[in-house]
């Protein structure tokens, strides 16, 4: 079936995930006609939603609202049967959704969008919101820094909106809504959002040119994207049948777990804590759009925290006078001073300078201000705990050639001796060794320092840190 492409504008590319973007040309995204009707994947209205709303687990309301219809297609069938071969990968992605999801899922209820894309950060991030990649995608919905700017997210030294769940959320959602309107069809605009609006359009040009039909299956669209698609659906397809796919979703109460909260001024994350007596490691965890120890200046001042904890925290917050909500100062550097003596002078050490500066070597130049915590301040304990969140480098995301990879921080290898190698054969993909070998795409990733984007070399050896059973025989997709 041949589908045209509508209001694509010439010369905008609208690029998400791990391609380059830009803006220029972009028309307005906020006004969307949602009556639009289109002939495929436009997903009908529901009518009824009593029934999921009484369900006492987010998945299963997701379940009940499901009905975008799953293709049988190659590699629909495959990522579906991977997820099922790797049962424990959604029950941990069940796990890191919990505290979001609902919030998610009544975002696009609200804004009656088809469910199966509230999936989508599984696909995107493995709804890992530190999630990084070397395109400078970041977040659960992986916005590039122009993206993140155009549809509304702040980014400073203080702040990164990508990260942050509640606020990246509502411009995906924008985002999506824009595409949608764009090209009236559910599947193109996935594949807008991760390889580009112009993209989209010259492979659609390109087969209109030659008389080729003009669905999604048939573009010659970017490897990434062919697969990103299809991955979608085989999520949603394995969701809306987990029981009978023999997969175990952790169950989510259906029900919000967190609450957003405007403080109204700058506040320390140590001191919100205290206020809502939480701990600070699960008050950043669950907002961790906050690059430092502190909510920005300037704003936005919303903190994510745990509904239980919600009204007393309120109730605390009016209680404290405004001057309290920060334990920190800001010195201006002087002719002749160094870090050492700054840190000895205001009883602080050079660490933790740095760490609240974000300075690696020891230059400073007079004139410039410096943050300095109080000396009797928690901040001053918990400050190192924001640098190294702010610091995390290599959580990746994307699939790449036949690979289906998750999102993982990379980290060192394990110091212990290797207890397998496998030397990498023509054909091989992680996705393939992993399945051999009963290992996940992650851990091979982990074990030998590596990322998404490396090659496999034939004749390379992978190196695993536990029991396996080597194999010479490679399963071949």
């Amino acid at each position: 079936m041949k589908t045209s492409l509508f209001l694509i504008s010439t010369g905008f590319m609208l690029l998400c995930g791990c391609q380059s973007s830009t803006v220029t040309d972009i028309e307005t995204h906020k006004s969307v006609n949602k009556t639009k009707k289109s002939t495929e994947y436009n997903i009908p209205k529901s009518l009824v939603r009593r029934q999921y709303k009484e369900s006492g687990d987010v998945w299963e309301r997701i379940r009940f609202s499901m009905d975008m219809p799953i293709p049988d297609q190659y590699l629909v069938n495959r990522y579906r049967q991977w997820y099922i071969d790797n049962p424990q990968h959604l029950e941990r992605i069940s796990q890191r959704a919990r505290p979001f999801l609902y919030l998610i899922v009544q975002e696009f209820e609200h804004r009656d969008l088809p469910i199966e894309l509230a999936l989508l950060p599984i696909v995107e991030s493995s709804f890992n919101p530190l999630a990084y990649s070397s395109a400078d995608a970041s977040g659960l919905w992986q916005f590039t820094s122009p993206m993140a700017i155009h549809f509304g997210l702040d980014m400073n030294w203080w702040y990164d909106g990508r990260k942050d769940v509640p606020a990246a959320t509502t411009a995906a959602l924008d985002m999506l809504e824009y595409l949608y309107k764009k090209t009236d069809n559910w599947l193109y605009a996935l594949a807008a959002y991760n390889a580009g609006e112009g993209r989209l359009r010259e492979a659609i040009k390109y087969n209109e040119a030659r008389g080729l039909d003009t669905d999604f299956w048939s573009l010659k669209l970017p490897t990434e994207t062919r697969q990103y698609v299809p991955q979608l659906l085989a999520i949603a397809d394995v969701v809306k049948n987990a029981k009978s796919y023999g997969i175990s979703l952790n169950p989510i109460p259906n029900k919000p777990l967190v609450e957003v909260i405007d403080v109204g001024s700058q506040i320390d994350l140590a001191v919100a804590a205290k206020l809502a007596k939480i701990p600070v490691t699960r008050l950043q965890k669950l907002n961790p759009g906050f690059n430092r120890w502190a909510t920005s200046p300037q704003g936005p001042h919303q903190l994510v925290v745990p509904v239980s904890k919600a009204h007393k925290f309120k109730q605390a917050l009016a209680n404290t006078d405004v001057n309290e909500r920060v334990k920190w100062y800001k010195y201006q550097i002087q002719n002749g001073d160094n870090i050492t003596v700054i840190a000895q002078r205001h009883q602080t050490n050079v660490d933790k300078i740095k760490a609240m500066n974000d300075i690696d070597g020891d230059k400073i130049i007079a004139g410039q201000f410096l943050y300095m915590p109080h000396t009797a301040s928690q901040v001053i304990l918990d400050v190192e705990l924001a640098a190294s969140q702010s610091a995390a480098k290599k959580i990746i995301h994307k699939q790449s050639d036949n690979t289906l990879v998750q999102p993982q921080l990379i980290t060192a290898a394990s110091s212990a001796t290797p207890q397998a190698g496998h030397t990498v054969q023509y054909g091989d993909t992680l996705w393939s060794i992993a399945r051999v070998y009963k290992v996940s795409v992650e851990q091979i990733i982990s074990w030998n320092n590596m990322t998404d984007r490396d090659k496999l070399t034939v004749g390379k050896t992978l190196k695993f840190y536990q029991n396996v059973q080597n194999k010479s025989q490679q399963m071949r997709l």
